[in-house]
């Protein structure tokens, strides 16, 4: 009997562990994966980038991925804490760890391979490798009907959120990745992060398309005031009025959205061309 019992406790143990973790979940692309694995039960928290799935608003918020608060997030009594390595370096999160919290930390790199790299790293830390290969078959699938042979149509992401300026998009930006992943060229690419925009860089960078989010152009007052940004009207994209609208989150994340979004920026470029 005390064999048989044994036994069946040793079959329990994984799933009330699984039942018992209580995750914290710091970046938009993390959260997102965590649901689609299935892991929704056990996220106590998010930070604010973290909006999709809808279910997620209801979570306390932690905050800002690079401005945490080690005590708000212990004072959730965390297990794990699983977090993009954009919200690095971060003192708190050294802190949480330092405090006996296991600390995950998963790759921010703006290329399509890192989306099936954190797909397996999430689900190597919350032990759900079965769920994760539907997940990558069904990404695999979006990615193939993304063609990124190379097309030479210049692209240019202006990033603009209440209360700071317009910014273009340069190399080593999640924009310039995804510009990229679609086989398409960065008008900004030869400078680097985000630039403020002069009327003689916008010139000179002689974009055919630019690429906003809705609320970067709701931030700005609407379409008419983006052609109204320094230098802009001067260039191909803005004598056209060639604009493609996108769901930020889902062109900068490098999440599961993010292949379709991309597939829509590379038909817009297409449609440029002869």
């Amino acid at each position: 009997m005390k064999s048989w019992l044994i036994a069946l406790l040793a079959l329990c143990l994984p799933a009330l562990a699984q039942a018992q973790a209580r995750i914290v979940s710091i970046g938009g692309d993390v959260t997102e994966i965590l649901y689609a694995l299935g892991a929704q039960q056990d996220v106590v928290a998010r930070d604010s980038t973290s909006l999709r799935p809808q279910a997620v608003l209801s979570l306390p918020d932690v905050g800002y991925m690079r401005q945490l608060n080690p005590e708000g997030i212990l004072a959730l009594k965390p297990t794990l804490v699983i977090a993009s390595e954009l919200s690095k370096p971060s003192l708190a999160l050294q802190q949480v760890e330092a405090a006996g919290v296991k600390v995950v930390t998963i790759t921010g790199t703006a290329t399509l391979d890192a989306i099936h790299q954190k797909i397996d790293a999430i689900a190597a830390a919350t032990g759900r490798e079965s769920q994760a290969a539907a997940l990558k078959a069904t990404l695999s699938t979006q990615l193939n009907a993304l063609n990124t042979s190379p097309l030479p149509v210049k692209v240019l992401f202006i990033m603009n959120h209440s209360g700071m300026k317009a910014l273009a998009a340069g190399s080593g930006t999640g924009a310039d990745g995804a510009i990229r992943a679609a086989g398409l060229v960065n008008a900004m690419g030869n400078a680097p992060r985000y630039q403020a925009m002069t009327q003689e860089g916008m010139v000179a960078s002689a974009p055919q398309l630019l690429v906003m989010g809705r609320a970067g152009i709701d931030a700005l007052g609407g379409e008419a005031n983006v052609w109204k940004l320094p230098g802009l009207a001067l260039t191909p994209a803005g004598q056209g009025k060639k604009l493609l609208v996108v769901d930020e989150m889902s062109l900068l994340s490098f999440g599961l959205d993010t292949p379709a979004t991309l597939v829509k920026l590379r038909q817009a470029a297409e449609a440029l061309t002869p």
